[in-house]
């Protein structure tokens, strides 16, 4: 046969044709890219992070479980490693064409939408530790409320920090990007972690070892642990569902679909755990509810189902646990949702984005009030916890993230941690609801995230770098006692604030 010139056989096509020709070369030149990322994907990477990318000894690589890392830091981890992991470096295997075509491949979603069945979570299930055969009192001589959890998300380890001492008790690696804050069973002896693609693990602070850990999910928001220590709750954005663990030993007890009443499938928003009610209470994300599910006697965990008025994202809990305050997008601040009735009681009007779930609240003329920072503009919103009206806006030096206190501080403590300045943590007057001290502990590196000691005599402010630090400040007269080198340690966490609920910190 006669090969005809690329040229003459374009004049000679139609012109519907010549453009079907043109467009297919990208879309095979694309396809074939993908088909070699993929080969490179199964050659280098599946052996730890398993077959379709779900996750194996290494993390999951999806795009749902990349959310918190750029494409640009996922090459240079590919390129370079990540020091004190098993994550090798492959710049001499792969050059930077191959390393950017994988990356590409990463952040996109898999041909085969993935699925996590209750057989996938009892197969990921093991023991670490024989729980009967360890000493049930501390063997660390620390005290065991005044201990900190650290994660430092630089490099993916927990450090137990002595509050007394503020000396490392012991230092761990966790599974890969922790989230959600881990939480305490109720008298403080374990602590669970939830890790963003889904490993929830237990750890024992009076041994200082691991007990037992479980794949719940493939992308996971947080857990609640019960008030009566029986349970964990663990909330999934994939898939879509509530899982319940024994707490005991993580093993699987069932799993909740999110699923809206007339059908409609949801990722959860936020777990949290209502110690007055005796139940969870959850955010779901794409639908307009929120459920309570009771862990009262022998609870059958059925959802009870409240109507909101719009999708809720987060929320926080008046200090008697009677009210929800829930990030609401449609009435650009929030909704308050009367938990026995189910009632939406008012909207909240606050301008941006409020970060209601990182609120705190205090009590200020003997009324309690609440202030939530806000992550679109450089304000803290105060508001009336009796009328549920706007007391002040206090202006910052930019939108902020977290915001802390505690019952015996004079001070709430709030960074800017998505401005220009977010370098700077302000420390607001409680009572006269202004701003009384900014510092700037570290020039050029993010200082966000303040928890204090279990006597609120010390607080502790994160210094979120590679080569960041934990800085202990005397909470009332601001001098700086310590600082400890650390990489990244995104947030701590005090054993006795948690177990206690102590106004001021999350919950």
């Amino acid at each position: 046969m006669r090969l005809i010139p690329a040229l003459l056989l374009a004049a000679a096509l139609p012109a519907a044709t010549f453009v079907a020709l043109d467009l297919a070369v990208p879309r095979a030149a694309a396809a074939e890219a993908a088909d070699t990322a993929q080969a490179l994907y199964e050659q280098h990477c599946q052996s730890c992070h398993g077959v379709n990318r779900l996750g194996g000894a290494g993390p999951a690589l999806l795009p749902e479980s990349l959310g918190r890392i750029k494409p640009t830091e996922a090459h240079k981890v590919i390129r370079d490693g990540r020091p004190a992991s098993q994550m090798a470096a492959f710049s001499s295997v792969l050059d930077e064409t191959q390393i950017a075509s994988l990356v590409t491949y990463l952040y996109q979603p898999p041909a085969t939408p993935p699925s996590w069945s209750d057989a996938d979570i009892r197969a990921s299930h093991r023991m670490l530790a024989d729980l009967a055969k360890l000493p049930t009192t501390p063997q660390h001589g620390a005290d065991p409320l005044n201990l900190f959890v650290v994660v430092e998300a630089g490099d993916h380890h927990v450090t137990i920090l002595d509050g007394d001492r503020f000396e490392p008790l012991t230092r761990f690696q966790s599974h890969f990007a922790l989230h959600g804050g881990p939480k305490f069973s109720p008298d403080g002896r374990f602590v669970y972690f939830a890790s963003r693609d889904g490993w929830i693990s237990k750890y024992d602070l009076h041994n200082l070892t691991k007990i037992a850990e479980v794949r719940a999910g493939l992308n996971t928001r947080n857990l609640a642990v019960s008030n009566d220590g029986r349970w964990v709750l663990v909330g999934n954005y994939l898939p879509g569902n509530l899982v319940l663990l024994d707490a005991r030993d993580l093993s699987l007890v069932k799993h909740i679909p999110a699923v809206a009443e007339d059908g409609t499938p949801s990722r959860v928003s936020a777990v949290y755990t209502a110690p007055p009610r005796n139940s969870f209470v959850v955010a779901l994300k794409d639908v307009k509810e929120a459920w309570e599910l009771s862990y009262a006697g022998e609870p059958t965990f059925e959802p009870r189902r409240i109507k909101a008025k719009d999708f809720l994202d987060d929320f926080s809990f008046t200090p008697d646990y009677s009210h929800l305050l829930a990030t609401s997008r449609q009435a650009h601040g929030g909704q308050v949702i009367e938990l026995d009735s189910g009632r939406v009681v008012t909207d909240i009007p606050l301008p941006g984005m409020p970060h209601l779930g990182s609120g705190i609240y205090w009590k200020r003329d003997g009324k309690w009030v609440f202030a939530t920072p806000n992550i679109s503009k450089g304000l803290i919103s105060v508001l009336d916890l009796e009328t549920w009206k706007l007391i002040k806006e206090i202006p910052t030096q930019g939108p902020g993230f977290f915001m802390r206190s505690q019952q015996n501080s004079p001070y709430a403590w709030t960074d800017v941690f998505f401005g220009p300045n977010n370098d700077v943590v302000h420390l607001i007057d409680k009572q006269r609801l202004e701003v009384a001290h900014t510092l700037r502990p570290m020039p050029g590196k993010i200082a966000a995230h303040v928890e204090f000691t279990n006597d609120g005599r010390y607080a502790l402010l994160s210094v979120w770098d590679k080569d960041g630090a934990l800085i202990v400040y005397d909470a009332n007269t601001l001098e700086e006692i310590k600082r400890l080198p650390m990489n990244k340690p995104s947030g701590k966490y005090n054993v006795g604030n948690k177990i206690e609920f102590a106004e001021g910190t999350s919950h």
